[in-house]
């Protein structure tokens, strides 16, 4: 079983309303054109409101809808492989608070916000059933349970097969599912008063929770493993960050964590030697004792095929990577080591303060925020991926790190739960007690948000050694009501401070489909703004001063003269001129007048609202000289209505 101090700790570490604005968090939408989610079990468990979220880029004008290829997924540049570190600042809104729990500043709970990601090289084939994708269908993920603990692995395989649908969205796969829905939960935890159901198999499994007793399902994901950090067997996910509750906690969450930690788990083989992709026994007596192998696995940043013995595996490492020779959590044989590369350990400091509440800006007047150096992926590969936020919280009424199973509410040991579902407290009234509204499956709660799937790509060499910074857009389609919680355009970070060698990537996405029409649920309905309604467009011109509203001449500019060390269609010899009238037109025109079906002179006239230019920008890396820049979208920007102004301020 977990180490004592471990297990009590996790006990107190459950999630709440989170809301992920950079990247665009999907709060479990697809393309909806209304304002609530039509799924709020699409992909994961986010327990937040149905309005939240953004839908999946388009990739042009017009909405994807069934075509996942014009789908558009945000690009960015891995860090490079010396110096050059790539920057991408993660912003969220959560409704509860967190930080600021000193006793001079107490706050109503305790809490802590983890960063993950997950990625997979890309180069699966769209009929890939383990493929990571955003799916062009709202349908959850099928799934077929086991039936007989006696499976062959013929029958585990086509179980698979037929559940696994190619349109749907996929990030956990099938099988690690099928892992957790077969393993048996962690029976030390605190459930309090909640009774949690069993599987197919007659027993509770780890898709039982105190958060979901009743064990839903939500995609793939497996809610031990997201009601609980860090957790305590293999998972697909890469920490990032932990914002935690006191500085204090850091070096638990450092040590703990999957990156540095290996875990173990039961391994089990089919009669015909093939590894079964689960296994009931989540302790190392009860594995052994029913024929399993207790063993051991790594979380690994990627693969290195290249190095085929533990001697030049870990023999190649630098100061900067480390490879080791171990078995991976992915692997099939659950034998066969690999030579992994390793992962840092996960960043970690208090969280940043936010009102209990109120879904807005923390002490500085922003969003809370934090700034992800993107990795480095030494084999030179593409990586597909997937960040999520897990915001969760706990209450002091009962002691979140020393209460575990033993106080769960027993009737025939004569155990009382230290908190009850909805109970009734006496005030000294006689007979006329309140009741508390307190339910037991959210006191101690995580909240979660989802990235759509996003692109890591290796950097141009010429660019290798400098710091990226990302420029990107935030917010859809609407005024403040209609689209809250989520929240309305904005250039992000809005103002960007760099030295004189930096380079900025601008880049944004967008949507065709953000009506945010009905069923609008406790919210308004509507789609206020420019242009063809649903629409996102944004665009980048300069500005003079940022208490005004119209755009310099391009005469007497100077932001474009910045040197453009990457832009999307390949062509870095581009004027000024030409790359002021690309970020103008978001892209409809290529240049000025370069000449081509896709210059000023001779495509067809873009739309002065910008309804015939595409929803997203791939964009450009540009090296700025010194100065301050201002500018504004033309299409957004609406005074008295909404501000999308930012500035650029290069030292």
């Amino acid at each position: 079983m977990l180490h004592t101090c471990f297990l009590l700790l996790a006990v107190g570490t459950v999630t709440c309303d989170v809301y992920l604005h950079n990247p665009r968090g999907s709060n479990n939408r697809l393309n909806e054109r209304s304002a609530n989610r039509k799924n709020g079990n699409r992909v994961f468990d986010s327990q937040n409101n149905n309005r939240g979220g953004y839908n999946v880029g388009d990739l042009t004008d017009k909405a994807a809808q069934s075509d996942e290829s014009k789908q558009y997924q945000m690009k960015y540049f891995q860090s490079g492989s010396t110096s050059g570190k790539t920057h991408l600042t993660l912003e969220w809104t959560n409704q509860h608070g967190c930080g600021g729990n000193e006793n001079s500043d107490p706050h109503k709970q305790n809490c802590n916000i983890v960063f993950q990601y997950m990625c997979q090289k890309t180069g699966k084939a769209n009929g890939d059933k383990d493929r990571i994708r955003d799916g062009t269908l709202p349908n959850t993920q099928n799934y077929q349970a086991i039936s007989n603990s006696k499976e062959t692995a013929t029958s585990q395989t086509n179980r698979k097969a037929s559940s696994v649908v190619t349109e749907k969205v996929l990030q956990e796969t099938f099988d690690w599912y099928d892992k957790c829905y077969v393993r048996e939960r962690n029976k030390g935890l605190f459930t309090a008063d909640q009774k949690l159901k069993k599987n197919r198999l007659g027993y509770s499994s780890a898709i039982y929770t105190r958060q979901n007793p009743n064990g839903n399902r939500r995609g793939y994901e497996c809610p031990e493993e997201r009601d609980y950090h860090p957790y305590w067997h293999p998972t697909p996910w890469k920490d990032i960050a932990v914002l935690a509750e006191n500085k204090t906690m850091c070096s638990h969450y450092q040590d703990k964590s999957f990156n540095v930690q290996p875990y173990h788990e039961c391994v089990e083989y089919f009669s015909t030697n093939v590894r079964k992709p689960y296994s009931r026994w989540n302790n190392e007596t009860n594995c052994k004792k029913n024929g399993g192998v207790w063993t051991e696995f790594y979380n690994f940043l990627e693969k290195a095929p290249k190095y085929t013995g533990q001697q030049s595996c870990e023999g190649a490492s630098t100061a900067n990577i480390k490879y080791k020779w171990a078995l991976p959590h992915d692997s099939t044989d659950g034998k066969t080591k690999q030579c992994l590369v390793m992962l840092d350990k996960p960043e970690c400091h208090e969280a940043p303060w936010s009102r209990s509440n109120h879904l807005g800006n923390g002490r500085m007047g922003e969003a809370n925020n934090y700034t992800w150096q993107l990795p480095y992926f030494p084999s030179g590969n593409t990586y597909n991926c997937v960040v999520r936020v897990r915001y969760n919280i706990s209450t002091d009424d009962y002691d979140p790190y020393h209460t575990n199973a033993t106080h769960n509410k027993n009737i025939v040991k004569g155990v009382r739960s230290p908190v009850q579902q909805n109970p009734y407290v006496e005030i000294g009234a006689g007979h006329s007690p309140l009741r508390l509204a307190i339910n037991t499956a959210q006191f101690g709660r995580t909240f979660q948000d989802r990235s759509h799937v996003f692109v890591l790509r290796p950097r141009p060499s010429d660019i290798n050694d400098a710091t990226i910074y990302n420029l990107n857009v935030r917010g859809k389609r609407g005024n403040i009501v209609q689209v809250y919680p989520a929240v309305e355009y904005d250039f992000f970070p809005t103002n960007l401070k760099m030295k004189e060698n930096d380079l900025v990537h601008i880049q944004w996405t967008g949507s065709n489909s953000h009506n945010n029409g009905a069923p609008a649920g406790d919210g308004q309905a509507g789609d206020a703004g420019e242009g063809t309604p649903g629409t996102d467009r944004n665009n980048m011109v300069q500005i003079q001063d940022m208490s005004e509203n119209y755009p310099v001449p391009f005469e007497q500019s100077g932001m474009w003269n910045a040197e453009i060390k990457w832009i999307y269609h390949n062509d870095k010899s581009m004027s000024a001129k030409d790359l002021a009238v690309n970020m103008a037109t978001s892209g409809y025109y290529k240049c000025a007048a370069c000449g081509g079906a896709d210059s000023a002179e001779q495509r067809t006239k873009v739309n002065n609202l910008l309804n015939n230019a595409p929803a997203s920008y791939e964009g450009a890396v540009l090296k700025f000289k010194k100065g301050k820049y201002l500018y504004a979208c033309t299409r957004n920007n609406n005074f008295t209505n909404r501000s999308q102004k930012g500035t650029i301020t290069v030292q």
